[in-house]
């Protein structure tokens, strides 16, 4: 046998080596790659369009490719050949329609620069959407907020009585930490939102590639630069979770309370975001928001393990890597669908005014309000603190056994009696008796904690005027970055249409 024969032999021996085996089904990532099926063809789409405006392919070969690509993508994901990942499938599928021509679609690139960017590519949607899913619970939120603007309501510290507030309130508190979540994916969006094609394999290729304009005919806003770190960085990925992670925490919170609530009687749920028990017929379960709260875990879990895959890896590309992207696929699907279902349980949520309001003076819940008071008055905020501490264990032990009609009365009295003690006089040395009593009202204490952000219905209004702007400038951010997404692929439909 020549040398010759016996080179090309090797090679026989080789490709069948890496061929079969248990192994390749291990490695396969092909099932799971359906999700980025589509970004695969626009990126091989927009790469086949360079390499002809380059010169570095001809223009009928171009033409065939292209050809060909439509063809795959016609046929659908599920027709694809067997392959390693989607990638290697759908260049098999190519040169089976267009035949050895087709092999030079992956001129001037690896597998490791096209997966990077048809990760990129599809994640930016991802994360639109659930910025999407954010700015709807905000709306949902802020609609429910203006209804209960002057609604007042018990605010807890753990988990016990602290002081009144309102309904709006402490909707636009989560508002206001979901605004911040929607900043936070809007920044994620730009950083993952650059382009690491034409990096090659990680040291970049002597074909004369334009980066910049494969960039631009997949929508992205910049080139991730260093061809080592664009290949192999998955820092992106970790940036969209932990956003997702701290998104899902915050959604968890809101799930929380509204489950509380509910068990209280102070709030309703919708029959569509709850369900009964299979034995006890009389049970209104808040299903859904306790499995909104339960998907927190599921975020928190995936953000660490990505960290855990990513961590300690070399540079440059590691098949570890073909294991993190799922955790970011698992995460931004739950906790965008969480958001949705608890946005839908806020906006169709009920609140009791009548049990609120009763409940928002439980466990003395004015007593800083009264305190506040005497403070105003000229008192030392300690001295007005331990008037009103002394006379919170009079009332403590003795407010079950009055009239509910008395009760204001009642803790005006042990006030008195402590300022008596702890001040050296009555209270009303201090402070007119009808402002302590008007104090002792959570409507009346609400509406007098009326600074910048605070509980009172007016300071409210205030807040809701900042949250709808703040919600509509990010409506138009989405839509501006989802019209730039879309002129991008329209561009690349055109550019395309020269060729095919």
């Amino acid at each position: 046998m020549s040398e010759e024969s016996e080179s090309r032999g090797s090679d026989v021996v080789r490709r069948k080596r890496f061929s079969g085996g248990p192994a390749r089904g291990f490695l396969s990532s092909l099932a799971a790659d359906e999700r980025i099926f589509a970004a695969d063809l626009a990126t091989d789409r927009a790469h086949v369009v360079m390499l002809a405006e380059q010169g570095i392919v001809g223009e009928d070969d171009a033409a065939a490719i292209l050809s060909a690509l439509d063809e795959v993508e016609a046929a659908s994901f599920d027709a694809l050949p067997d392959g390693e990942d989607v990638h290697a499938a759908i260049e098999t599928a190519v040169i089976d329609r267009a035949g050895d021509v087709g092999g030079k679609m992956h001129t001037a690139r690896s597998r490791n620069d096209e997966v990077a960017t048809c990760i990129r590519y599809r994640l930016r949607e991802d994360v639109l959407d659930a910025v999407e899913a954010t700015l709807g619970l905000r709306e949902a939120l802020v609609e429910a907020a203006e209804t209960h603007a002057g609604t007042v309501m018990p605010g807890y510290t753990h988990l016990q009585p602290a002081q009144p507030t309102t309904v709006g309130h402490y909707l636009l508190s989560y508002e206001q930490a979901v605004g911040r979540d929607t900043e936070r994916l809007f920044d994620a969006y730009g950083r993952v939102n650059r382009s690491p094609l034409g990096a090659a394999a990680f040291a970049g290729t002597p074909f004369d590639v334009d980066r910049e304009r494969t960039a631009e005919l997949l929508g992205f806003e910049d080139v991730a630069t260093n061809s080592m770190d664009a290949v192999s960085t998955r820092d992106f990925l970790v940036e969209v979770v932990a956003a997702l992670a701290n998104l899902a925490t915050t959604v968890s919170g809101l799930a929380e309370d509204l489950v509380d609530f509910s068990k209280d009687g102070l709030a309703a749920l919708s029959d569509d975001y709850a369900s009964t028990s299979s034995i006890m017929p009389q049970k209104k379960n808040p299903d859904t928001l306790e499995l909104v709260r339960a998907t927190a875990g599921d975020a928190s879990a995936g953000l660490n393990g990505l960290l855990t895959t990513l961590k300690g890896l070399p540079r440059a590309y590691n098949r570890d890597l073909q294991k993190a992207t799922p955790h970011a696929w698992e995460s931004v699907d739950a906790v965008t669908e969480a958001v949705e279902v608890a946005a839908g349980a806020v906006a169709t949520a009920t609140w009791n005014e009548e049990a609120l309001a009763a409940a928002a003076g439980e466990g003395f819940s004015t007593a800083t309000g009264v305190a506040d008071l005497l403070a105003m008055a000229g008192v030392p905020f300690r001295k007005a603190h331990e008037v009103v501490a002394e006379s919170s264990e009079t009332i403590a032990k003795g407010e079950e056994h009055v009239a509910e009609s008395n009760v204001k009365e009642f803790h005006y009295e042990a006030l008195d009696a402590a300022a008596a003690e702890v001040l050296g006089d009555a209270l009303s040395a201090f402070v007119e008796p009808e402002a302590v009593r008007a104090a002792l009202d959570p409507a009346e204490s609400v509406a007098a904690r009326d600074s910048t952000g605070g509980p009172a219905p007016e300071a409210v209004v205030e807040g809701l005027a900042s949250a709808e702007e703040q919600a509509a400038a990010g409506e138009e951010t989405l839509t501006e970055k989802r019209a730039v997404l879309a002129d991008a692929d329209e561009k690349l439909r055109r550019e395309v249409g020269r060729y095919v």
